[in-house]
């Protein structure tokens, strides 16, 4: 079984809030390779924000994410298994 690690989570995590931009439902895929592996997030999340007040300005982020689909797939030759948790990707958002 292919361990997901905490830098695989940052990285999908990054990489799923670029997806998302300023919307407030996402439905896809992002794709990207990790060392030798290549990943693959298919989800499908409403977006929930909070205002964040910053002396430059007030902002909108992402304060949580509801999912209702997701799969993430992991792959070299072939598909493995992996121990990935939503949960835990959830830690590493924007």
């Amino acid at each position: 079984m292919y361990e997901i690690t905490p830098q695989l989570y940052e990285e999908t995590a990054d990489r799923l809030c670029d997806a998302i931009g300023t919307k407030n439902y996402f439905s896809g895929s992002i794709e990207f390779g990790f060392g030798d592996v290549e990943c693959r997030l298919t989800v499908s999340v409403i977006v929930h924000r909070r205002q964040t007040v910053m002396p430059e300005g007030t902002y909108d982020t992402i304060s949580d994410l509801v999912p209702v689909w997701w799969e993430f797939h992991t792959s070299d030759e072939g598909e493995m298994l992996n121990d990935f948790s939503f949960a835990l990707l959830k830690e590493y958002i924007c």
